[in-house]
């Protein structure tokens, strides 16, 4: 199996920007030798309340699910339009003080980055 190294970021849900309390909501991996870029996420709608009981979680399933559809190359007039994977995670892995935030870009190598993004899912997030 060839392995391919990869860049991923944790997606961050940051309620309060001023309080910087977090809880870890997503994932985005990108290999560029494998082709891959692709974001998953797992909104555990309890946590995210006892951090921010006030929280609007349809509108944070919305902002993961628009991260996941960047990723796979879809846009809408408050996305940017990039047609290549690294300009793309580049975007997403950019920092913004925004209700989410992607953490630190960190790197591996993998065989499966699918695989390894549903990995990286169950030990960061769920």
């Amino acid at each position: 199996m060839t392995e391919h190294p990869y860049q991923y970021v944790v997606i961050r849900l940051v309620p309060r920007v001023e309080r910087e309390e977090f809880i870890n909501v997503g994932v985005v991996l990108y290999s560029q030798q494998a082709d891959f870029l692709a974001g998953r996420f797992a909104l555990d709608e309890a946590r995210a309340l006892a951090l921010a009981p006030d929280l609007d979680l349809e509108a944070v399933r919305s902002a993961l699910e628009t991260v996941c559809g960047v990723a796979a190359g879809e846009h809408s007039p408050t996305t940017p339009r990039l047609d290549r994977l690294g300009p793309r995670f580049g975007w997403l892995s950019a920092p913004r003080s925004t209700i989410l935030q992607p953490g630190p870009v960190h790197g591996g190598v993998t065989g499966d980055p699918a695989a390894t993004l549903d990995h990286l899912v169950r030990i960061l997030v769920a």
